[in-house]
């Protein structure tokens, strides 16, 4: 678990390894899920378990047959979150995640976007 600085206000961090360390760290992590992923309820049991670990963003099927999702919170339960996702619900065959780390965009839930369509 990483730490801010000491003697820091709140809010504050300081500079460790090229990135800023907060006491309200947030990442954010796109995902991509491929294999046997739609049709599976796999996007409503994403949704869940993003709440479940208060997690915020959105996650759609793609047209590809693909799952993207688009996830931010706290560090720890963003990991296990995509632990999660390499798994997902029952019936589903995941092959794949590939993981991009982004910019926190400040979601405020997450949704359930509709599918992109070819």
């Amino acid at each position: 678990m990483m730490e801010g600085c000491e003697g820091c206000k709140d809010g504050e961090g300081s500079e460790r390894q090229g990135f800023r360390v907060t006491h309200l760290s947030r990442v954010r992590v796109i995902a991509r899920i491929t294999g046997m992923v739609q049709g599976v309820k796999y996007r409503a049991t994403a949704q869940r378990e993003a709440r479940r670990r208060g997690l915020a963003g959105w996650v759609r099927n793609e047209p590809d047959g693909a799952v993207l999702i688009d996830v931010e919170g706290d560090p720890a339960s963003v990991e296990a979150f995509l632990t999660w996702c390499a798994k997902g619900p029952p019936g589903a065959r995941v092959a794949t995640v590939e993981t991009t780390v982004a910019d926190p965009a400040g979601y405020g839930e997450f949704t359930i976007l509709r599918s992109e369509h070819r």
